[in-house]
């Protein structure tokens, strides 16, 4: 930060000894206005110029002092040709009526020839140093003008920045009585800024976090009233069939005995992982487990049992869903006749897998 930023007070300081440098100071263009005021008049009566509007009784539009200027030296030619002729029609006369006639000579002529000679070179050399100074004149009038305007354009500016200054001094001290100490630094500001940042960027990830939440919340009680609806119906089902059950048995045991065969069933189907059964044929149970793993997945096992048809000896077992072998166990559990065991057993070997 420069000093000039940090101390406003010289910044003001410098603006005005620039405006007063520039008020003071003897400039040419000044000093030539005030001596052709002086020098030009309103009251000169033989100098008939329009003023321009706003500007001093002295100062006339170049155009028109031209032109004035232009009039009056054609009728001072007009009255120098009048003047020399009547002048020397007024000596011949003279010397015509005069008795004692002077003698002019050709030497006389000659000498008046070289006097009237070096009096056109005098003039002509006056008149060109003239015109060189008014073609001098009319080439700097523009650019004088020009950095007189510049300069009194950059006046108005420093005064008025030296304004602007004064005013954000004002308003500086004003602000510092209503904000008093401590105040807020940009450091600080700063820090406070990128603090906000990044605490709103951790509730944006919250936020984002909640509404997976949500979502999936969504998703689960929009599955959960489906599971709902879908027991609800299997529910009406199991009363359509319980009414047509009473109509047809006699006994009311049947009822008790069918609500706890359900019970039972459900409870298998929970302690066994039991997804589903299905009986293809009358000698045919497909059995279909799904067992939890430690990643949060479900493993599926599938078993096929064949019975004899007709009675209640296991014949063949088919086994899905399980790596390890599983022979041994089968024909050992078909020779015994044994179709717990070998459920318990084959859903140990899924487990361990697992």
């Amino acid at each position: 930060m420069s000093s000039s930023t940090q101390d406003p007070t010289a910044a003001v300081e410098r603006a005005r000894k620039l405006q007063s440098s520039l008020e003071n100071a003897n400039l040419n263009l000044v000093k030539s206005r005030q001596l052709f005021d002086t020098r030009v008049s309103a009251e000169d009566s033989g100098l008939n110029l329009s003023l321009a509007p706003g500007e001093s009784a002295g100062l006339v539009d170049p155009a028109v002092a031209s032109t004035d200027l232009a009039a009056q030296l054609s009728f001072f030619r007009k009255l120098k040709f009048q003047y020399l002729e009547h002048k020397a029609k007024n000596q011949y006369i003279k010397i015509i009526v005069s008795d004692d006639a002077p003698d002019i000579k050709a030497a006389d002529n000659e000498q008046l020839r070289q006097v009237n000679e070096k009096k056109k070179e005098i003039l002509k050399e006056a008149k060109l140093r003239l015109a060189e100074t008014q073609g001098n004149v009319q080439k700097l009038a523009p650019l004088v003008e020009e950095d007189y305007v510049k300069a009194r354009a950059l006046t108005n500016e420093a005064a008025s920045l030296a304004q602007q200054i004064l005013d954000a001094k004002l308003q500086l001290s004003r602000l510092r009585q209503i904000h008093p100490h401590p105040r807020l630094t940009i450091a600080g500001a700063t820090a406070q800024a990128d603090a906000q940042d990044e605490q709103m960027q951790s509730l944006e990830d919250q936020l984002q976090l909640f509404n997976e939440k949500i979502e999936d919340v969504k998703g689960k009680v929009k599955e959960g009233a489906r599971h709902v609806e879908r027991l609800r119906m299997e529910r009406a089902e199991a009363e359509k069939q319980v009414k047509a059950c009473k109509n047809e048995v006699d006994d009311g045991r049947v009822i008790g005995l069918y609500d706890w065969y359900t019970a039972s069933l459900k409870l298998h189907k929970e302690l066994f992982s039991l997804e589903s059964h299905q009986a293809p044929s009358e000698n045919e149970l497909v059995l279909i487990y799904s067992l939890d793993t430690p990643n949060n997945t479900k493993k599926r096992v599938i078993v096929k049992l064949l019975f004899v048809p007709n009675t209640r000896q296991l014949a063949e077992v088919e086994v899905e869903g399980i790596s390890a072998a599983v022979e041994e166990v089968v024909g050992m559990h078909i020779q015994a006749n044994d179709v717990s065991g070998l459920i318990a057993a084959l859903l140990a070997l899924a487990r361990a897998e697992a």
